[in-house]
Parts: structure tokens; sequence; C-alpha cells
């Protein structure tokens, strides 16, 4: 249905897994992409984005942008989660939907998922049970997301398709120390204490010149940088993280994350997604993960090897684990075609070296 000639307006085309869903299109030979920055079109705003869809008129269009944060920000900002992921749904699907967008894949998470779901967790245990506390506004935006591609579908004949990638991690990943993911936190922690443990406060420097902490950056004494790092369980002997260690994970390459999406907009439509004959269709969303697990303690110890820090690794045990297993099945999304080939160790291997060049780069063009 899509050929190479097709416009693509991928939203959120400078995020995670926007820009990799964006270079994956490239790759594949469909060069006749639209993105806009947030600057550029805000998401929030209906005029704008009704105005966007007047003048570029996309035959398919990639909702990767969201509002997005750890345990730390779904927990403070609870009100933003749910407001802005449900208005930026509104806007995207509902213009889509109004200019006649023959293709749209809307991208949500595996926090849909009720707390203790059986693991791992197939597609049908959507709405069974009460989800995770800390997340819930965020989740039931994403539930409302993919709920709305189905509904349209069913009224209304649309081709919507919802994916629900499992933690993602990989190039142009959020490392700041505040709101960013779990495994990219661990990796600018560790680097940092490793960096303090080694007494390169040049490597130090660089690295909080280009994402200051809290107003603190390469220029401030070190003490006060000494001061706000050990705040977020930074020191030269020790990176305390949050929680016991244990809860268990399963984490994408984002890259490949932006393949299986790829592959689902090219190659899957709505009547692949549910059995034929179903009296109620639904549960249509397609999982996207390894279906494997390790726990966040073995992660850490990954990542201090990777990075060689020689200090202690400790745990806050009074902050939160969030939910204690997250594992998804991925039978449907293999049964569609897709399957993951980047193992954690390799991409743990490949994001730290992305982020040491960065920090390189950066400091260079400054």
């Amino acid at each position: 249905m899509l050929n190479k000639s097709s416009k693509i307006y991928v939203a959120g085309h400078h995020g995670l897994v926007g820009s990799a869903i964006w270079n994956n299109l490239l790759q594949r030979g469909y060069t006749n992409l639209v993105g806009r920055t947030h600057r550029e079109l805000d998401l929030l705003d209906a005029a704008a984005v009704k105005a966007f869809f007047d003048e570029e008129q996309p035959e398919a269009v990639v909702l990767a942008a969201a509002h997005v944060g750890g345990i730390m920000a779904n927990l403070q900002y609870r009100a933003d989660f749910i407001y802005q992921n449900l208005q930026i749904q509104q806007n995207v699907i509902g213009e889509s939907f109004r200019h006649g967008v023959k293709k749209l894949l809307f991208l949500g998470s595996t926090c849909i998922y009720p707390r203790e779901a059986p693991q791992p967790m197939k597609e049908e245990v959507l709405l069974t049970s009460p989800l995770e506390y800390t997340n819930e506004p965020y989740a039931i935006a994403k539930i409302a997301g993919l709920k709305m591609c189905e509904s349209f579908n069913l009224q209304y004949g649309t081709n919507y398709i919802a994916v629900m990638p499992t933690n993602l991690y990989g190039p142009n990943d959020n490392f700041h120390l505040e709101n960013s993911h779990v495994l990219p936190a661990m990796i600018r922690k560790i680097h940092l204490a490793k960096c303090l443990n080694e007494g390169d406060w040049e490597a130090v420097r660089k690295d909080i010149d280009l994402r200051p902490v809290e107003g603190v950056n390469g220029s401030n004494s070190q003490e006060e940088i000494l001061e706000k790092l050990a705040k977020f369980g930074i020191t030269p002997h020790a990176v305390t993280l949050w929680g016991t260690g244990k809860p268990l994970r399963e984490f994408l390459w984002s890259e490949e994350m932006a393949d299986a999406s790829v592959h689902v907009l090219l190659n899957v439509d709505f009547k692949d997604t549910y059995r034929e004959g179903d009296k109620e269709i639904r549960n249509c969303h397609i999982n996207v993960g390894t279906g494997k697990e390790l726990s966040i303690r073995e992660v850490a110890e990954k990542i201090i090897r990777e990075i060689g820090f020689k200090g202690e690794l400790r745990w806050d045990a009074s902050k939160p684990d969030g939910t204690l297993r997250k594992l998804t099945d991925v039978s449907k999304l293999h049964n569609l075609g897709w399957h993951h080939q980047v193992e954690i160790d390799e991409g743990i291997h490949r994001l730290y070296a992305w982020y040491l060049k960065g920090i390189c780069i950066n400091h260079q063009t400054v």
C-alpha cells in the first residue's frame, strides 16, 4: 500500500525511537519523510496540528511523539503525563482520520499492562486488573491511544496499528539524571562515579557541561559538583541506585524497535492483528520486545564491567522498585515475521560508546 514515494510523517522524529524509525525508513528507500521539531509544531496545539496536516497531507503517520520519563517523573508530574499524552494522541490521530491517512502506527508502552499480570504478558491481559500506581496516568493515556486506533478501525475501516515496546535504550537516549529511564541513567551515574574515582575532573566537567545537573555545570567548584552528584547517589567510591535491584526487566535496542515498527508499518494490516471470526475484536495491539528478562542488579553489574568502575554498588531500598516483572510475550510479533537480534551485552557496549563519543564531539565544538 505504501510505496517509496509515499509521504510519511514521523511525529517525534528527534526522539529515541522516532529518530531510529526515520533512519530505518531512509535506509529502506522511503525518502519522502516529514518531521517537525517541538519548536516548529506543538502537538498539544490542535489548530497548529490541523494546519500542519492541511499543508503536508501525509499518506502515512508514525506517532512516536510522547511525554515520557522514569519513575521519579511519573510520580511527580501525574497530570502532565495523562493530559499531554491524551492531547497529542487526540490531535494527531484525529487529524490523520480527517485527512484520510492510509496507515497510522501508534507507539505505546508495555506499562499499559496490569501490575500483577501473568508473565510473560500476552496482549489479552490488557485491562484485566489494576495498573502499577507509579505510572498509571501515562498507562491510561497509552491505553486510550490504542483503543482509539482499534475503534476507528472498527467503525470507519481505517488501518491504524498500535505497537507496545518494552524498555528501550539506544542512540539519542535521555541521560538527564532527574528524568531519564533506568538503563541510560545507570550508564551515566556509573560513568561519572568512575571519573570521580580516578580523579579525572576534566571528564566530569565535560560531562556536566553537556548535561548540567540541576543548574550545576562544569564551571562550578569541585565541592559544588561533588555535593550535587552525591544527591543522585554518585560518589568517588560508590554508586547508589533506586530500589532493591530485584525487579526483572526486558530491554530492547531502540534501532531494533524502529526496525520492528517499520516492518509492521509496511507489512501488517489491521486484519492481521486479530483472529478471524472473533465475536469481540479487541487487544489488536502488538507487543515488541525480546521475550528475555534480567534483574536491574544484573544490568547494573554488566554496566559496571563495561565501564570499569572500581567502586561499590549500593541500593536504596527506601525508593520504589516499580513493577517487579514486566516481560512481554512476543509470539504475536514473531508470527507477523519479526525477531530481535541485539542482545543486552552488545547493546550496553554500543550505548556507552555512543555516550562517550557524544561527550567528545560536543566538547570539541564548544
